[in-house]
C-alpha cells in the first residue's frame, strides 16, 4: 500500500500571515497536532503544531536561560526561541524545516520518516502543493484493515476509493471527507467520527452502491 491509499485529502490549513490565535482554535476545534502552512500560491512552507506552541508567555512557559548559558547560546538559537514564544503570525513561528513524502511513497517509506524524525502526520505532496496527510492512525487503520486479507486489487481498491470519496464530497449533510477510507480487496472501511447515526447508516449505503464494492466495515463512532 502506498501513502495515496490511505491519506486524508481533506486537510486543514494554516497561512504564514494567518493570526497565532486562530490557529490555536483550529488546533482545539479539530484535535489536531499540526497544520500544515500553505502560501498564497498552495506551496507547503512549513509546518505549526503543539511544539512549536509550547513555550509561549501567555501560560508561562517560555524559556529563560541563565546568563552564562545565554552567554554560550547561539544568537540564531537564542532569536529563534523567542520567535517561537512572542511571534503573532504563523509564519514566525512554524517551522521550516519540512519532512513530506509523495502519492507514492510506500507505507513502510512513511513509517520510517513518522519513526525517524519523531513526528506524528506526514504531508503528501504533488509539485509542492499539499493533496493529503498521512499520520500514525491512518497507519494502524490500515493494518486493522488489511488484517488476513491478501490486497490482489491494488488499483481497483484505488478506483473505489477516488470514486467514494468525489461521491461524498458531492454530499451536503456530510463532512466525512476529512476523516479517512481505507479500501481493500474490494471491503470499504469508514473510520472516525460522525454526527449522528443516521449519518452512519447514509454513509454506509453510498460506499455498497460504489462499484466494485464487495461490503463495508463500519468503524465509525456517532457522535451522540
Amino acid at each position: 500500500m502506498r501513502a495515496m491509499d490511505v491519506m486524508v485529502r481533506d486537510v486543514v490549513t494554516a497561512s504564514p500571515n494567518e493570526d497565532v490565535d486562530q490557529v490555536i482554535e483550529l488546533l482545539a476545534k479539530h484535535d489536531a497536532s499540526t497544520l500544515p502552512v500553505v502560501d498564497a500560491e498552495g506551496n507547503v512552507v512549513g509546518m505549526i503544531g503543539d511544539l512549536d506552541l509550547m513555550r509561549r508567555p501567555e501560560i508561562g512557559t517560555e524559556k529563560h536561560h541563565p546568563w552564562w548559558m545565554e552567554a554560550m547560546t547561539p544568537a540564531s538559537t537564542l532569536a529563534e526561541e523567542f520567535a517561537k514564544s512572542h511571534g503573532r503570525r504563523v509564519g514566525e513561528v512554524m517551522s521550516t524545516h519540512l519532512i513530506s513524502a509523495t502519492e507514492d511513497t510506500s507505507l513502510g517509506e512513511i513509517a520510517t520518516l513518522l519513526e525517524k524524525h519523531r513526528i506524528k502526520r506526514v504531508p503528501i505532496l504533488r509539485n509542492g502543493k499539499l493533496v493529503g496527510m498521512v499520520s500514525r492512525s491512518n497507519l494502524i487503520q490500515a493494518l486493522a484493515s488489511s488484517h488476513g486479507q491478501a490486497h490482489h486489487g491494488a488499483e481497483s481498491d484505488r478506483d473505489i476509493r477516488s470514486v467514494l470519496l468525489s461521491r461524498i464530497g458531492e454530499q451536503d449533510w456530510t463532512d466525512f471527507g476529512s476523516r479517512n477510507i481505507i479500501v481493500t480487496d474490494g471491503v470499504v472501511h469508514l473510520w472516525g467520527l460522525v454526527g449522528s447515526d443516521e449519518e452512519r447508516k447514509a454513509l454506509t449505503a453510498l460506499a455498497e452502491g460504489v462499484p466494485g464494492v464487495v461490503g463495508v466495515s463500519d468503524e465509525m463512532i456517532p457522535a451522540y
